[in-house]
């Protein structure tokens, strides 16, 4: 592990270019290596990403009347996984495929990795994999846009750490999305104590993972961690319709089954970070449409449940 001088030494802002131009600098498009139809309207990628440096797993929804050569394009919404799920999580979990078949708009559920963190990775300023932020926003971006009919009429969600990703990836791409939904989400990387759970979180990929390549040290990188913030971005989500829902108290509520937890620490926590951003929203005077519950578990039940609360929402954003 290295000391804090060599994090000094080692500090690179390599997305400051990206939080100015509000578009990620890229390698060449991606390129997909297989299609699978796991239904009449949905269809499995595997996409070999330069971004990643390996081969990456996307879900599309189709409307009805899509076609590869279609003259039009379709509006999207993109739906993105918590951290320890996979990129069909909303797919098994939820009946996103009824809504999507309802509705007509494509719906991209792309991989986010175990632990991903919605983000490139800084890696000592060396940069390189993984980095997910350049693998969605540009390369799965613009293949969609080129092969699939996407249009740039968008909207995103997520639960868990996918509802962190939905709020900073708009954050950082104004004008990119025009609804972002958090549902359950981490909303301030930099409160106190935030950063020592946001870390921990890292060991889950392994025993060898370093917990300061992500962005590094959250006081000798503090500004790699600021651009990350969904506080510290805030101003950048105006004109962004925005979602915010998560229980109050992690404690059992309505929606749990009778032998659920108790009481659920992670919940707690992201109703923890979602206050500050709020009041950084209202103190900016940027609108935003709340949920916030009494009580309830970190879990699917609730999630499922906002998503058809948000749904209408989003739809109406994006024109579809």
């Amino acid at each position: 592990m290295k000391n804090r001088r060599a994090f000094r030494r080692t500090a690179v802002l390599t997305t400051a270019t990206a939080l100015t131009a509000g578009l990620l600098a890229a390698p060449a498009d991606a390129a997909t290596v297989q299609e699978k139809r796991i239904a009449s309207h949905a269809l499995d990628l595997t996409i070999a990403s330069k971004a990643m440096r390996k081969s990456v797993k996307v879900r599309l929804l189709l409307p009805k009347g899509w076609s590869r050569t279609s003259r039009r394009t379709w509006p999207v919404v993109w739906a993105l996984h918590g951290g320890n799920d996979r990129y069909d999580a909303w797919y098994r979990r939820t009946d996103i495929a009824k809504l999507a078949a309802r509705s007509q708009v494509i719906v991209v559920m792309p991989e986010g990795g175990y632990a991903g963190g919605y983000t490139d990775w800084w890696n000592y300023g060396r940069g390189g994999s993984p980095a997910w932020e350049t693998f969605h926003l540009t390369e799965l971006r613009r293949l969609l846009e080129s092969r699939y009919r996407a249009g740039t009429k968008r909207a995103v969600l997520g639960q868990s750490s996918g509802g962190y990703g939905a709020m900073i990836y708009a954050a950082r791409h104004p004008g990119m999305f025009r609804f972002a939904a958090s549902y359950s989400g981490f909303l301030s990387t930099l409160s106190p104590g935030a950063p020592e759970v946001l870390q921990t979180g890292l060991a889950g990929l392994g025993p060898f993972t370093d917990k300061n390549a992500m962005w590094g040290d959250p006081v000798f990188q503090r500004k790699i961690w600021q651009q990350h913030d969904p506080v510290a971005q805030a101003a950048r989500l105006r004109g962004t319709k925005l979602y915010v829902a998560v229980a109050k108290d992690g404690k059992k509520g309505p929606l749990d089954r009778r032998d659920a937890q108790a009481a659920d620490p992670a919940e707690a926590f992201c109703y923890y970070t979602a206050k500050p951003f709020l009041a950084r929203l209202k103190a900016q005077r940027i609108p935003v449409t709340t949920h916030l519950y009494p009580k309830g578990t970190h879990s699917w039940v609730y999630w499922q449940d906002e998503l058809h609360r948000s749904w209408p929402l989003a739809l109406k954003a994006i024109g579809a």
